[in-house]
């Protein structure tokens, strides 16, 4: 029995003997097991937050709707700001043209009265007429063509005639649109913008063109316009450059601009307006000779 209680006590030295001897690697490995059970629950934590992070990162970063509507309504009240408003408008231009056969210049008279007459006056040639002294007088739905030098005739037609000279679809609004520097062929139809630091680009779609208009963001002044055809089967483009902007009233005019236009050739016109007054009375008259020849 006394053996036995021996041994016990043996055995519980050794034990203790063992258990001091290995304390401090039992204190690490529960260190170490207590450290890795804490760093996965931080793990999990900062797991959590992260999502939560995420999820309100993507919150934040949801795209805005966008009100299409405003932005046209928008731009094209800008360009409507700046469209020249008149009841008549007198003007003298020294025009260059270059085409596919020949160079040429030559002065216009421009008389205005709005949506009624357009009275043009010529020394040089015009629509392909070579002539001192040709007078042309436009309204809504005529035109009537006068020459006074060389062979003398007055030439009645409609303003359809306009259409097939120009091989551009012109009706009376256009060209009076044109002629004052207001943007022609625009649409509601807007499908793109780009807005830069000074400028904004704006392409729009209408029935017979694509229109490319470069504004001013300063004071909305058009700068470039240009028109492709819808039908690309015909491949007609007309490029429209505005510069040298002047007082017209209570207005921004235009007195340079330069037209290219192409189809199966290419012309270039230039128009310089040296004189140009709003609302006077009408400068230039047209009564045709009753004594000409009708064509």
């Amino acid at each position: 029995m006394n053996l036995k209680i021996a041994n016990l006590y043996t055995t519980i030295a050794a034990g203790s003997s063992w258990l001091i001897a290995h304390s401090s690697k039992l204190v690490a490995f529960s260190f170490l097991l207590f450290s890795c059970k804490t760093v996965k629950k931080v793990e999990q934590i900062q797991e959590a937050i992260t999502k939560k992070d995420t999820a309100q990162v993507v919150v934040i970063k949801e795209t805005p709707v966008v009100d299409s509507a405003a932005i046209v309504a928008d731009i094209m009240g800008k360009v409507a700001k700046n469209k020249i408003d008149f009841n008549t408008f007198n003007a003298k231009i020294k025009v260059d043209y270059t085409g596919a056969e020949k160079n040429d210049n030559y002065t216009v008279y421009l008389s205005m009265r709005k949506d009624s007459i357009i009275i043009i006056r010529v020394k040089g040639s015009f629509l392909g007429i070579s002539a001192e002294g040709l007078q042309l007088k436009i309204n809504k739905d005529s035109l009537t063509l006068v020459r006074k030098v060389g062979e003398k005739y007055v030439m009645n037609r409609s303003i359809s005639y306009l259409q097939e000279v120009t091989e551009i679809p012109f009706d009376f609004a256009t060209l009076q649109d044109m002629l004052i520097g207001n943007p022609i062929f625009m649409s509601n139809n807007l499908v793109s913008y780009k807005n830069s630091n000074s400028q904004l680009l704006v392409v729009m779609v209408g029935e017979l063109f694509k229109h490319l208009i470069n504004l001013d963001k300063t004071d909305n002044r058009v700068l470039y316009s240009k028109l492709d055809d819808v039908d690309v089967q015909r491949n007609r483009t007309c490029d429209i450059t505005f510069s040298n902007y002047q007082p017209l009233g209570t207005y921004l005019f235009a007195a340079n601009r330069k037209i290219s236009m192409a189809e199966k050739s290419k012309l270039d016109i230039s128009l310089d307006f040296k004189e140009f007054t709003l609302n006077d009375p009408l400068k230039y008259n047209f009564d045709p000779p009753k004594n000409y020849k009708r064509k």
